[in-house]
């Protein structure tokens, strides 16, 4: 392939000598004898020494822990589909290192960062100044867990026991959360905004012994009362014997409790509370390989993954994405704008671990005004800020300019994910929207390995496009998806023997070669291994095989993300595959444009027929003329942009001729869970002369119409030196 033209650069560190990652560097270099010059030469030796780069790690945090520290802390020789155990006799507890933080020798302390008189977490709702914003001290924080959990204990909650919970972001959703994980128990969370057949997916399958749940919900202006989604609720649960019921919590604090006493086997959080008066604290000490959270993510079978992570990975990749690759620590504010639903609320309740201030937001971030929220980021003086590109577009095309809307000095860091950020939204991010001191860190992981493959770092310059490096101790390779399997491979129907791409800089399969802290510990009633197994292992041997189609920049460190390599959708982060979106996708689409107008006004001519009694959703993408799909005969192979001054949330590129894979289905999905109405358009993708398909389906957001139109990323069998990558040429 054509060598792709050198990024712009956007930023650099004016001091990367007092960031902590150069001081962890500088430590590495004094402990092992070594000279790393470089970002690239860390990362390199993080990959080659995996057992002396988590050891140093755990020992650089402050982490609160009892036990011996083994070296090596993991069987480097074990296979990485044999899910090694990391650090064994080590004991730790999450809430305990989220509450306290750590002398020499593990031993909890609360200085520095966790004074009992600094404030520990700020809660916001909808509209920012519409409701009293509340503040917690990190001595109220430890309260307040500590009499949940001894209601818990008094409740009958034991290591092991799951909980789960249905609310916003919120003081009492993070208490939820570390009371049950002092306890030793599994903590698991969701959106209020999800369907109760999409709650009943998750907990029929984890079987809860309490569900804690708002008692209503407000998104967007609109107030929505949840006690018939709770009757729901109990009511799918009636066969499950471990569930005990389901517990308020009083979402608006200024209007006090909803009345709940017709729903049954239903109580209030005081009443909960009453069953203990104990205020002493007490966390189970667990290994560090024990389970004590359950996330959801979807194949393209079956019902949601339920994913079981293990406390130490987590403690110890939160404490090195935090610290390390975005340099925060106890003087800093987070905002992540997140649901309880999505990874990201994990990633917000990590920043804890280095003592920031949390900054919980319940609700748009466009009421009443697109600039209050903005606003919102001065007053609470936010160092770090993260968002999703979703954000900035609505930003741009609404032309408001952040700088300019409050006073932004405090900022330092952004995060960005959820889906690829554009060359153009990098640009207008440091060319108009922020001040240009702020790290833009576009970070890409997921729910999978509750981590980051490809994130920020502070000792590299910001370049437009993808991530500006492989995260440390992450043995990321991009693979050749062009491989076939051998006669016996496929007689055997065992993995190939895979291989990274021959040219270092080729598209291909984003890959994981070694075992890392944060895998998975299981699936929860996976029995077999056998859905773990398929999930990350079934494609080449011995490799995790993550999803996503990458290439590696030959100029700079950076990962270029160019789309989903597999039938997942992953719109803002959110990943749906297809056996979910078919099993919600049952309403007609006469049904979602009658009570959805911004829908139908934004998707032009849609009608509605059906394939294999599957609801498919048939949208021009010109407003005029070419329709898709195609009849089996035909062969749309290149599309039209449509005339609009909007670029496309999401662009479908259907994987069979006949459309038979339900670009349309998965579209009217999304349009129903996301509100996702922009234009659509069908491609086929090309890169440096490689045709991305017909194999594969992709989602693929605002870089599209920059790309479409550039003619990058559009081409038909005859169009095989089309550019590669859409990418500019260099400009200093």
């Amino acid at each position: 392939m054509a060598e792709l033209d050198i990024p712009r650069k956007l930023w650099e560190h004016p001091n990367v000598s007092q960031t902590q990652m150069w001081k962890f560097k500088s430590t590495v270099e004094k402990n092992f004898n070594q000279k790393l010059p470089d970002y690239d030469s860390l990362y390199q030796w993080s990959c080659q020494k995996r057992s002396d780069f988590w050891i140093q790690a755990f020992k650089f945090f402050p982490i609160v822990y009892t036990g011996r520290i083994p070296n090596p802390c993991v069987d480097e020789s074990a296979r990485m589909d044999s899910i090694p155990r990391w650090f064994p006799g080590v004991k730790l507890n999450f809430a305990e290192n989220i509450l306290y933080t750590a002398a020499a020798g593990g031993q909890r302390t609360t200085s520095p960062g966790k004074e009992d008189s600094k404030v520990a977490v700020t809660e916001v709702r909808e509209g920012c100044f519409n409701e009293p914003i509340r503040h917690i001290t990190w001595s109220e924080l430890r309260q307040r867990v500590a009499r949940l959990s001894n209601a818990m204990r008094a409740k009958g909650v034991k290591k092991g026991d799951r909980i789960a919970l249905v609310a916003s972001t919120s003081i009492d959703t993070l208490t939820v959360f570390l009371a049950t994980t002092a306890i030793g128990a599994l903590f698991s969370s969701s959106s209020t905004d999800m369907g109760t057949k999409g709650i009943l997916d998750r907990l029929l399958q984890i079987k809860p012994k309490y569900l804690f749940m708002d008692d209503a919900a407000i998104y967007n202006g609109k107030h929505v009362d949840l006690r018939p989604k709770m009757a729901d609720v109990v009511a799918g649960m009636k066969d499950v014997s471990e569930f005990v019921g389901i517990v308020t919590q009083t979402r608006f604090h200024d209007k006090g409790p909803i009345d709940i006493s017709q729903v049954p086997r239903t109580e209030t959080w005081n009443n909960f509370l009453s069953s203990s008066d104990s205020t002493e604290l007490v966390f189970e000490q667990c290994e560090f390989s024990d389970p004590f959270i359950i996330v959801y993510s979807s194949g393209t079978t079956g019902q949601p993954k339920c994913i079981v992570h293990c406390i130490g990975g987590v403690v110890l990749n939160g404490n090195k994405e935090a610290r390390l690759h975005c340099d925060i620590d106890h003087t800093s504010t987070q905002l992540q704008y997140t649901t309880t639903g999505w990874i990201m609320y994990l990633g917000s309740v990590q920043a804890l671990l280095a003592g920031a201030r949390m900054v919980c937001y319940d609700g748009s971030p466009f009421l009443p005004e697109a600039t209050t929220f903005i606003k919102l980021l001065s007053q609470e003086k936010v160092t770090h800020f993260g968002t999703s590109p979703r954000y900035f577009q609505t930003l741009q095309t609404s032309n408001i300019v952040p700088k300019r809307v409050a006073d932004l000095s405090a900022l330092k860091v952004v995060t960005c994910t959820g889906m690829v950020l554009s060359d153009a939204l990098f640009e207008w991010f440091y060319d108009t929207g922020y001040p240009s001191s702020v790290q833009l860190a576009n970070i890409s992981g997921g729910t999978d390995l509750a981590g980051c493959f490809g994130g920020g770092c502070p000792i590299l310059p910001v370049y437009t496009g993808g991530c500006q490096a492989r995260s440390l101790g992450m043995p990321v390779s991009v693979y050749d998806s062009s491989i076939e399997p051998t006669p016996t491979e496929l007689l055997s129907k065992t993995p190939i023997r895979g291989r990274p791409v021959s040219n270092p800089t080729d598209p291909g399969d984003l890959c994981c070669t070694a075992a890392f802290p944060t895998m998975p510990l299981y699936f929860f009633g996976d029995s077999t291994g056998q859905q773990y197994f398929n999930s990350y292992f079934a494609k080449y041997d011995n490799v995790w095989t993550h999803g996503d189609f990458i290439a590696l920049s030959p100029h700079t460190s950076q990962i270029l993300f160019l789309g989903r390599a597999d039938g997942v959708l992953n719109p803002s982060g959110v990943r749906f595959g297809s056996a979910e979106i078919y099993s919600e996708a049952t309403e007609s689409i006469s049904h979602l444009l009658a009570t959805n107008k911004k829908v139908a006004s934004a998707t032009h001519n849609i009608t509605a027929w059906r394939i294999k009694q599957r609801s498919i959703l048939h949208t021009n993408a010109d407003k005029s003329a070419t329709t898709y799909p195609p009849s089996s005969k035909s062969k749309t192979t290149s599309a039209t942009v449509a005339a609009d001054t909007q670029t496309p949330e999401i662009i479908i590129q259907d994987s069979d001729d006949d459309g038979e894979t339900a670009a349309g289905g998965r579209l009217l999905h999304l349009l129903q869970l996301m509100d996702v109405w922009n234009v659509v358009v069908v491609v086929t993708r090309w890169y440096g002369g490689v045709k991305l398909g017909p194999d594969r389906f992709r989602c693929i957001n605002t870089v599209a119409r920059e790309a479409l139109v550039n003619g990058g990323f559009v081409g038909d069998e005859k169009e095989g030196n089309q550019k590669g990558g859409g990418g500019k040429k260099s400009r200093k």
